[in-house]
């Protein structure tokens, strides 16, 4: 077990919950819910899982599901903008929404679609719709979010949120073994005071969030 918080690296976290399967922290500072790090999947695993998603660009329950985060971003930006879907998965589709409302939206998941070359630019935007629980090593990958975009631009996000413990231990988000880092409204708080950005809750799990410009 690390002795830091793997999105602050405060050391001040204390036991949070614990089931059959797992022991989670709650950072005092940063206020990230995380799991012990021996519980992780290998990336094998961890793949296998998501080949098990049936998520495509014909389902349209999925479409309405992604319309929650595409429409207000959408309407953050006036004209045609240039981003990045980070964390798209095996089935693109949020790309595709944007692509249709005139945007252009390059590609990048570690394990679907491993384009380094996407990582060396920046964009107006950068969507990551169900992903951020997933990550192993947050400090490390919120950094390369934010370096992605550019001054003025968005960080649009979906992921389901941590009210408290009670609510957290009857909580099904929590049961995937491939969520690991668990976000509350005071942990983007915290995130948007310390890195200079501009945040937006639209409705429960969507979340955006501006670099500002100076």
């Amino acid at each position: 077990m690390s002795h830091t918080c793997p999105l602050c690296a405060s050391d001040n976290f204390a036991d949070f919950h614990q089931d059959k399967r797992r022991r989670y922290f709650r950072c005092g500072h940063c206020f990230l819910v995380f799991v012990d790090p021996a519980s992780f999947l290998s990336a094998d695993e961890e793949k296998a899982i998501y080949q098990q998603h049936e998520n495509s660009p014909d389902d349209v329950g999925y479409r309405q599901f992604l319309s929650r985060i595409a429409e207000p971003l959408h309407k953050c930006m006036p004209s045609a903008q240039s981003g990045l879907d980070f964390g798209c998965g095996p089935g693109p589709t949020l790309s595709l929404m944007l692509e249709d409302k005139g945007h252009s939206v390059a590609l990048y998941d570690p394990f679907f679609v491993p384009d380094g070359a996407a990582l060396n630019k920046t964009y107006d935007f950068v969507t990551c719709t169900e992903a951020i629980e997933h990550f192993h090593y947050p400090k490390r990958e919120w950094g390369q979010l934010i370096s992605l975009i550019k001054p003025g631009g968005w960080l649009a996000l979906m992921t389901k949120l941590v009210k408290d413990a009670e609510a957290f231990s009857r909580w099904h988000y929590k049961n995937d073994p491939t969520h690991v880092s668990f976000f509350s409204r005071e942990t983007f708080r915290f995130l948007a005071d310390r890195d200079g950005l501009d945040v937006d809750f639209v409705g429960n799990d969507v979340i955006l969030l501006r670099k500002k410009t100076a």
